[in-house]
C-alpha cells in the first residue's frame, strides 16, 4: 500500500505529462484559434479613412465581388512590422487586394504615418478607434487576416503574421482556388 502512494502520483504524472507532449507534437496547433466567423459574411463595415493617406475608409462593399484579403493591424504591433515586408510583396503579384483595418490607435494619425514609413501594400484601410470592426471580425490581437471569397464571406482566419510558409502553402493556394 505504501508503495502506491508513491508509485500512484509519479504514474499520474507521467501520463499527463505523455497527453502534453503528444498534444504539442502532433496535436492540434496552439497558435490556431478557430474562427465562429468562418463561411459567414463579413461583418458590417464603415470605417473612415485613415490620416495622412485618404479619406476613402473601408466598406463592406469594398471587399465584396472578389477574392481580397482583410488585415488587421496598428503602429503599435512589433509583429505588424515583422509581416509588413511580406504584405508589400503580396500587393506586387497583384493577385489578391489586400484591405486594411488599422485597429486602436492612440492618435489617429498614427496608422498614416507608419504607412508612409514602412510602405503602403492596402488598397484600401479604414480606421477602427473604437474597435468595433476589431470586435465584429473577433480579432484578439494583430495582425490577423482574413481570406474573403467573391461573396464577402470570411474563408479563412490567419492569426499572427503572414510568413512566406504560410503564403506558399495556406493562402496562396486557397486564393487560387476561390479565384476560380
Amino acid at each position: 500500500m505504501k508503495r502506491l502512494s508513491y508509485t500512484l502520483p509519479v504514474l499520474l504524472f507521467l501520463a499527463l505529462a505523455g497527453v502534453f507532449f503528444y498534444q504539442l507534437r502532433w496535436g492540434n496547433d496552439p497558435r490556431d484559434i478557430p474562427s465562429v466567423l468562418i463561411d459567414k459574411p463579413v461583418p458590417d463595415l464603415n470605417l473612415p479613412g485613415v490620416p495622412g493617406r485618404d479619406d476613402r475608409g473601408l466598406k463592406t462593399k469594398d471587399i465584396t465581388g472578389q477574392v481580397s484579403l482583410v488585415s488587421v493591424f496598428g503602429s503599435w504591433c512589433i509583429a505588424c512590422v515583422a509581416e509588413h515586408p511580406m504584405l508589400l510583396q503580396i500587393r506586387k503579384t497583384g493577385l489578391v487586394p489586400i484591405h486594411g483595418i488599422d485597429w486602436n490607435e492612440k492618435d489617429p494619425a498614427d496608422g498614416g504615418k507608419w504607412l508612409k514609413k514602412h510602405g503602403d501594400p492596402y488598397d484600401r484601410v479604414g480606421l477602427d478607434l473604437g474597435s468595433h470592426a476589431a470586435i465584429d471580425f473577433g480579432v484578439t490581437g494583430a495582425p490577423e487576416t482574413f481570406v474573403i471569397d467573391k461573396t464577402g464571406h470570411i474563408r479563412y482566419k490567419q492569426v499572427g503574421p503572414i510568413t512566406p510558409e504560410v503564403w506558399k502553402q495556406t493562402l496562396l493556394p486557397m486564393i487560387k482556388e476561390l479565384s476560380k
